[in-house]
């Protein structure tokens, strides 16, 4: 069996789709293969990837309730091989969104659900995630603090020799406890799709979201896209930019 998984995620590193898709991974079985779906000139290789695949996994984010673009298109060149080929294969999904809400996804789910009647293909369902950002962001969390874990008992060794910090460990799971705290809804159905998906059956469509209170997600979500968009899109974008703006010109019709 084989399963490729799509990351169609315009974000080069790092992105929550990835996140998800490693996730997905560890709970399917048989050959596994990832393919990045950023623009068009990725198009020809994932199709050349998916022609002989037994399941698909798309793992996006919602884009003003819809796909990423770049997508649209690439639905449309696969649905075109698939009928004139004679392609079948499942097609499951992961749609994150930065609504704290994963019901937000429905709209995806709705356009893949279409495009695969178009296609042919059959459509399993799939996960609609909300504060998949924030989800995201736990898992750079949990890496650096794994990386500080290893550093402290390295130190302690050092220090101490062969004395063993119960303090230190105990630090380290009550944290990484809380992390899977937050991610449990979305590993639960992520490990249900997986048995799907190794068994090639209907998954349906699921919701889930970080599992914190919502007035703290909105605190904790204003803080992160203020930040964002201060070093992304505002004051320092625009203080160290090299590119000027086109100059405008505006013209009257007499």
């Amino acid at each position: 069996m084989k399963t490729v998984f799509i990351n169609c995620s315009p974000k080069k590193n790092f992105s929550a789709s990835s996140y998800f898709i490693s996730l997905q991974k560890i709970f399917v079985k048989g050959e596994k293969v990832v393919e990045k779906l950023r623009n068009k000139g990725d198009y020809q290789r994932v199709l050349d990837a998916i022609k002989d695949a037994d399941n698909v996994v798309f793992s996006l984010p919602l884009y003003i309730d819809c796909l990423p673009s770049h997508v649209l298109p690439f639905l449309k060149e696969a649905e075109t091989m698939c009928k004139e080929n004679g392609i079948k294969f499942n097609v499951y999904s992961i749609i994150n969104n930065g609504f704290i809400e994963g019901c937000q996804s429905e709209p995806v789910l709705r356009i893949l659900k279409n495009f695969s009647d178009r296609a042919g293909l059959t459509f399993c369902g799939g996960i609609g995630i909300g504060g998949g950002v924030m989800l995201n962001v736990t898992r750079i969390i949990f890496l650096v603090q794994i990386g500080l874990f290893v550093l402290n008992l390295v130190l302690n060794f050092i220090q101490n020799g062969f004395v063993f910090p119960v303090g230190l460990v105990l630090g380290f799971l009550k944290s990484a406890g809380i992390i899977l705290f937050f991610n449990a809804g979305v590993l639960l159905f992520i490990s249900q799709m997986g048995f799907k998906i190794n068994k090639s059956r209907y998954f349906g469509k699921k919701y889930t979201r970080i599992l914190i209170p919502s007035f703290i997600f909105i605190i904790f979500a204003d803080i992160f896209f203020i930040i964002i968009s201060v070093f992304k899109g505002g004051i320092f974008r625009g203080l160290f930019s090299k590119k000027q703006p086109d100059d405008i010109t505006i013209s009257k019709e007499n």
